[in-house]
């Protein structure tokens, strides 16, 4: 049986605490490897040895950490294929979604390439008399990323880069359950030229988490999961001293407005709300048509659509759509789910509960299913699923629609689908959602902007990636200077403060 480690200080090296959690293959259901779980004392290990790397990286000039990220990109395009089957062999994507997993890393550390001019302070000349004031951004020093099974490399890019590039040190703590993408991301960083010690990959679980919180040198924490263990994260982060920016669940919500071209509309829905199996933080898992009419042609249009979606594994090629959720318990939850919505009056249009698949009837696949007539107080709206569950809540009006989305707990994404450009415009300003889509289903921002959400969808004031992350991963520092002017009497220099 495989045995997955750690990396430190540059070197693959096995785990010590005799803790291990299985990786499983999700297709087969089998288990294809075991990782370490550290202890603290690992924990704590490693971290003292990222400190003493981060002071000669913090050292170096901004423009050569910046050409470290630019041979990155060069080697992610590179082993571009490779990292997208060991997205798929641990986490179960097709091909296409582990390279649109790795790709949309690979923004982030594209815009890191130009990490000096978003590190740059602020001058002014003058600013009182014969004072000139300066600022400089500086690294925190260690700081920590706890990242999501659901995206392998694009999240602990999101998070490595932005860190590593503005001079600090950072343990990546990624999914037990898909560890190996980011110890290859690791060896290509090395590879690229980062200093052994900078990035250090610990595998572990919750004992892993809470020994990165309670460690005093560690001074920010990032985290993607779901809303309780974001919640978790960050008050114990904030109540230790810690930066900390933690993004949860979502119950994301697109509008179809009665002028929308549905035809549209349902392709994105489809696109959005099966892609992944579902398990994406910025799903569309639930659809607001306005008006019975609206509703009607729509679910008209899904159905036959969602009914010739292909499930099965990444090794079936390209043809198909999505493939299994990332365990057998998660599959049991969605399964549970849509056992509550019937029991609970919804309409089930098109049941994935019963799917199977020949030669995989271990695997922890689960067919496409579609809800109608949902309600707010069923379990299938008030809970994140996670998989691929779409449900469809009727509204008679525009205003019913907007107030729906407003109160519910999560505000990470929603969309409008619409002709109108005014309707457009008075939803995109009013949402209380973080990312807003205009006839755009995923409106995950370019990588030079900012993704976060809002409401019990993140905690914490700075955004992921763009220039948030790196006023995240710096501090500001503000330089007041004064230089007494010099006269010469007599061969000498006599000083005297400027009036």
């Amino acid at each position: 049986m495989k045995e997955i480690g750690h990396w430190i200080d540059g070197k693959l090296v096995a785990g010590t605490s005799g803790r291990f959690a299985d990786v499983y293959n999700p297709a087969t259901g089998e288990v294809q490897a075991r990782v370490a779980l550290a202890t603290k004392d690992e924990l704590d290990d490693a971290v003292a040895r990222a400190a003493k790397a981060q002071v000669a990286w913090a050292a170096t000039n901004p423009q050569r950490r910046a050409r470290v990220m630019m041979k990155f990109v060069e080697l992610i395009n590179r082993d571009m294929e490779k990292l997208a089957e060991l997205v798929s062999v641990e986490h179960g994507k097709t091909l296409p979604d582990g390279r649109g997993d790795v790709q949309r890393g690979l923004e982030v550390i594209e815009v890191c390439t130009g990490a000096p001019a978003l590190l740059k302070g602020e001058y002014m000349n003058d600013g009182g008399p014969g004072i000139d004031l300066y600022s400089m951004r500086q690294p925190l020093g260690v700081v920590a990323g706890i990242t999501p099974f659901n995206f392998p490399a694009m999240i602990p890019l999101w998070k490595m880069g932005p860190a590593l590039v503005s001079g600090n040190a950072m343990i990546l703590k990624p999914s037990e359950r898909c560890p190996s993408t980011s110890l290859a991301l690791a060896q290509l960083l090395q590879e690229a030229g980062l200093p052994d010690g900078v990035l250090q990959v610990v595998n572990g679980d919750k004992d892993s988490v809470d020994a990165i919180l309670d460690n005093e040198v560690v001074q920010a924490v990032g985290f993607v999961g779901s809303t309780p263990i974001a919640q978790y994260i960050y008050g114990r982060a904030c109540s230790n001293g810690k930066r900390a920016q933690c993004f949860g669940g979502a119950k994301n919500h697109m509008i179809i407005m009665p002028d929308a071209d549905l035809d549209k509309a349902a392709d994105a829905l489809v696109g959005a709300g099966y892609g992944a199996a579902g398990e994406r933080c910025m799903a569309i898992s639930v659809a607001v048509p306005v008006g019975e009419k609206t509703a009607d042609a729509l679910v008209e249009r899904l159905i036959p659509r969602i009914e010739k979606l292909k499930v099965g594994p990444y090794t079936s090629g390209d043809g198909v759509d999505y493939g299994p959720v990332i365990t057998a318990q998660a599959l049991a939850r969605i399964k549970g789910l849509i056992d509550s919505g019937v029991a609970q009056g919804a309409d089930l249009k098109i049941d994935g509960r019963n799917f199977a698949l020949q030669g995989y009837e271990n695997g922890f696949f689960v067919g496409p299913s579609l809800f109608d007539k949902v309600e707010t107080d069923m379990d299938i709206y008030k809970e994140e699923i996670f998989g691929p569950v779409l449900s469809v809540v009727r509204r008679g009006s525009y205003e019913d629609a907007v107030k729906l989305v407003m109160e519910n707990q999560y505000g990470n994404g929603t969309a409008i689908f619409t002709a109108d450009g005014d309707t457009a415009r008075d939803y995109a300003n009013r949402v209380n959602v973080g990312m807003v889509g205009i006839n755009f289903p995923i409106p995950v921002p370019l990588s030079y902007f900012t993704f976060g959400g809002w409401k019990k969808s993140a905690f914490g004031d700075l955004n992921q990636y763009g220039p948030d992350a790196f006023r995240f991963y710096t501090k500001t520092k503000t330089v007041t200077a004064r230089w007494f002017s010099g006269i010469k009497e007599g061969g000498e220099f006599h000083f005297k403060a400027m009036d």
